[in-house]
């Protein structure tokens, strides 16, 4: 009997041996911005991994923004570099579509049935399609909001309970926090990096970026023309100084802004980097047009660059993680950002209480109704465009040229850069 034993005790090692271990599947995934998502990356792969134990995730080394980010994903096409997942701007996904460089996920959807049940529904899947073709799954979507510091509001004769609903009470609050002296300024509107706050006051007037057909910019016309002199009237008239995004977030968290306008993605940054020195409160930002005015999606996808059979399957899944009600539940209290997933909202087991319990987080979620599409400008330009809107709205901080000239200046500049038929 005991030799029976070890014989069948040396044939499990022979064959424990013989048979090859489950292969191990790594990803390399690339992210932006990791001031905001760091923590939560780290977060969602590390639970990611604990369900998923034949799966690994390692990071490449994350983008600065969402334009750095577009950029070096550009270059490394096809060079042993390229990440197998990615997480691009909403604005940028038109870009990989048009190089053919993102895998269609829209067989995966098909395949996987009913995404409705995993809480992707059609209008969720939309924010992340180019065309129709499904380049990735929104994974953190925002919208601009107000943030205020109540006791500067307060002490310039404003009520902290009831904060500005438009651009003129703004404007006028802003000058008198301004002339409360001892170095405080009014406002910080975020208009540097990129056009996505151009965009909230643009949208927010009922305008938009190119004609219909996308053949001439729209932007400079009657709307463009109200948003940039709301612009004009936050440093003329509401105390707005030529911050870079830095020093305006340092000056506001240090209580010496009484105003500013960024993403509810900044939100958890904020409330950490102000602690307790002042009452900080959120508010919706202010629509120009408050019936035709909408307001635009920030935030970025999952993307799935690998062709590797074996490997798109693991990205699936992870895609699927990151952007499904767990990653909704750690991203939005990690950072701000609104949920991009139906059953993470609604479930008691996710976000369901998240926003009684913390009432600086309403002001993105009621937003929501207004949101629309991130534009994304077409042909290879995309960068070179936003940037020279930028770099024309500069000149209306900074006081260098009239609203009207720094505007018109911008769209002669884009027209010239967008594709001709």
């Amino acid at each position: 009997m005991k030799h029976i034993t070890q014989l069948l005790a040396a044939a499990a090692v022979s064959m424990a041996i013989a048979l090859p271990a489950h292969a191990e599947t790594t990803l390399t995934v690339h992210y932006p911005m990791p001031g905001f998502f760091k923590d939560v990356m780290d977060t969602i792969s590390k639970k990611f991994m604990e369900e998923n134990p034949d799966i690994k995730i390692q990071f490449a080394s994350p983008s600065a923004t969402y334009e750095e980010g577009i950029q070096t994903i550009l270059r490394q096409v096809g060079t042993s570099e390229m990440p197998d997942i990615t997480f691009i701007g909403l604005n940028r996904l038109r870009m990989l579509d048009e190089r053919d460089v993102a895998v269609d996920l829209g067989p995966l959807v098909q395949k996987d049935g009913n995404m409705a049940e995993q809480g992707f529904s059609d209008t969720i899947l939309k924010l992340a399609q180019v065309k129709g073709k499904q380049v990735g799954l929104a994974f953190a979507t925002s919208n601009p909001i107000m943030y205020y510091n109540a006791d500067l509001v307060k002490a310039a004769g404003g009520d902290p309970e009831n904060p500005p609903k438009t651009w003129d009470e703004v404007i006028a609050l802003g000058g008198k926090i301004k002339a409360l002296g001892n170095g405080v300024d009014g406002i910080d509107y975020r208009w540097q990096g990129d056009d996505w706050m151009f965009s909230a006051l643009l949208f927010g007037a009922g305008g938009k970026m190119l004609s219909d057909d996308e053949s001439k910019v729209a932007f400079n016309g009657p709307e463009g023309q109200k948003a940039v002199e709301v612009l004009h009237r936050l440093v003329a008239e509401g105390g707005m100084p030529v911050f870079t995004k830095a020093a305006g977030e340092q000056a506001f968290a240090a209580g010496k802004v009484g105003f500013e306008f960024q993403t509810t993605g900044a939100l958890r940054n904020t409330i950490k980097n102000v602690g307790n020195k002042f009452d900080l409160r959120t508010a919706k930002i202010p629509l120009i047009d408050p019936v035709n005015g909408r307001l635009p999606t920030g935030g970025n996808a999952v993307v799935i660059l690998t062709h590797d059979a074996a490997k798109q399957d693991a990205a699936w899944k992870f895609a699927k993680f990151a952007a499904g009600p767990y990653g909704a539940s750690v991203v939005v209290p990690g950072t701000g950002y609104v949920p991009n997933n139906e059953l993470a909202a609604k479930s008691a087991d996710y976000l369901g209480d998240f926003y009684k319990q913390n009432p600086l987080f309403q002001a993105g979620l009621g937003q929501m109704p207004v949101m629309i599409p991130w534009y994304a400008f077409p042909g290879s330009n995309g960068v070179k465009v936003t940037q020279t809107i930028v770099d024309n709205l500069s000149r209306i901080v900074d006081q260098s040229a009239e609203p009207k000239e720094a505007l018109d200046d911008a769209a002669a500049d884009v027209e010239g850069m967008l594709p001709r038929s």
